[in-house]
Formats: C-alpha cells, sequence, structure tokens
C-alpha cells in the first residue's frame, strides 16, 4: 500500500460538510467513491480538517492508502474525471508520502478565509459562496476588534454547544482582515491562522465582528466578550457560506 497526500478544492453549498453521511451527501463520499471506482474496493480517506455543512475548500489536505501502482498525475487526472460528475470536488495535487504522514495530525497549522460583501442587492452569480452584508461596514474598527483573538486564549464564548474539543484554548496567529474592490460589489476578506480551531469558531468570530463593523459593537465590547468566557455573550453566527479552508500548513510549508 502506498499512502497519498490529495489536495483538495470543493463548492461545499450542497454538500453536508467533509464529513461521510448516511445518505452519502458529505463530500468525502464523493472522494471515495471516486477511489472505490479506480481501486476495486473501499478505502478510508483521513482529512486535516472537518468542514461543516456548506464551507468551502481550496486547499483541503487528505491522506488515503492505495493498492495500485499510481503515478501522481494520472491518479490526479482519473480521480477528477470521475467526480466531474458527481460533484463539485477536484484533486488539485498528488503526492506519494511516508506512511507517517497524517494529513491532521502531522498538520502544524490551518488557514482559513472569510468574504463578505456589503451590497445591497442581492447575489446571484456568488449566492452561496460569499456572505451579503446589506450595509457598509468599518473594516479599520472590525481590525482594531480582531487583534483582541491574538495569541492564546480561552474561546468559550466563540465555540458553538456541539463542540467536541477537550479545551476551548486556542492560539490564533493571524487575523487580518481588508477591503478588496471584488467583481460583484466592494468585498471584505478575512485572513484567520491556528493550529486548530473550535466548532464554528471563525464563523462566531465573524459574525460578532460584523457587529463591530455596522457600529452596533465596539472593539472593546469584544474584548469584554471574550474575556466573559460565556457563550451568550457571543454575537450572531456569520453564515457558512463566506467561509473557505485555503491552506494546511506542514513542515515543509502550506499545500494548495
Amino acid at each position: 500500500m502506498q499512502r497519498w497526500k490529495l489536495t483538495l478544492e470543493y463548492d461545499g453549498t450542497n454538500f453536508a460538510g467533509w464529513q461521510s453521511q448516511s445518505d452519502g451527501k458529505g463530500v468525502q463520499d464523493t472522494v471515495e467513491r471516486a477511489i472505490v471506482a479506480l481501486e476495486g474496493e473501499l478505502r478510508r480517506t483521513h482529512a486535516a480538517g472537518r468542514t461543516d455543512r456548506g464551507v468551502h475548500a481550496t486547499g483541503q489536505v487528505i491522506h488515503v492508502d492505495l493498492a495500485k501502482n499510481w503515478e501522481p498525475f494520472r491518479l490526479q487526472e482519473a480521480l477528477n474525471a470521475w467526480m466531474r460528475d458527481y460533484g463539485p470536488v477536484a484533486i488539485r495535487a498528488a503526492e506519494a508520502v511516508p506512511d507517517s504522514f497524517h494529513a491532521r495530525f502531522s498538520a502544524q497549522a490551518r488557514g482559513y478565509m472569510f468574504r463578505m460583501v456589503d451590497r445591497r442587492p442581492p447575489l446571484t452569480l456568488e449566492l452561496g459562496r460569499v456572505w451579503r452584508v446589506s450595509q457598509h461596514h468599518d473594516v479599520g474598527a472590525m481590525q482594531e476588534a480582531a487583534n483582541h483573538f491574538l495569541g492564546t486564549h480561552d474561546f468559550t464564548t466563540f465555540r458553538d454547544a456541539d463542540c467536541q474539543a477537550k479545551s476551548p484554548i486556542k492560539t490564533l496567529s493571524r487575523f487580518e482582515l481588508y477591503r478588496v474592490e471584488g467583481v460583484f460589489g466592494p468585498e471584505i476578506q478575512a485572513r484567520v491562522q491556528a493550529r486548530s480551531f473550535l466548532h464554528r469558531q471563525v464563523r462566531s468570530m465573524m459574525g460578532t465582528l460584523s457587529e463591530v463593523g455596522r457600529g452596533k459593537w465596539s472593539p472593546d465590547d469584544v474584548r469584554d466578550a471574550l474575556e466573559a468566557r460565556d457563550r451568550k455573550r457571543c454575537g450572531p453566527v456569520a453564515p457558512s457560506d463566506g467561509l473557505y479552508l485555503t491552506d494546511v500548513f506542514y513542515e515543509t510549508g502550506p499545500l494548495g
């Protein structure tokens, strides 16, 4: 058996998240069906992170052990050819790796991007891929508030009630927000990086920062909410539409 590291891109709009589902609507189900078609039997895949329902990825990393003697390009092409008619999933890279590599446990950090568009008209072409907010946001105030998240903190306030992590303590090494002139309107993008995240942590933080951007919260309110360690102090949770897993960092750097 040869272990393979695969870098994936997918539109999560119509998927129930990465993880395999009983109804077959997980991204993992689509990938594993393709592997069965190529290998003749099921080979379980392991992902760097379990993205939620509706969350997208440009740099998800998985590993799988395969029996056949594949070349990287042929494996990538064969998987993409099979999945073309079964969902918006693509293998961006395939690499043979040692058995010691594990997509999840070997990862040193993960990076996410969140996209917001502040415009009044409804979305059409970008529907499901970006969070539309209908009023102008102050990005400077949002960044000031986001700076309170940097470093090591107890993120209980921004932790989903169903989170299964053993500890609410996480260390964020990056949280940058900036405005770009997108094709579909003024866009705010956030880049967040940590070794790992709590369930819906990024969406919880972004929903709260939107309150700051609209002038309903101050940056100090975010600091106070964080220090309260109380889920009830969290602002609204942003929708999954705008969230993308973009990078998984290993010792050799990001993949994808």
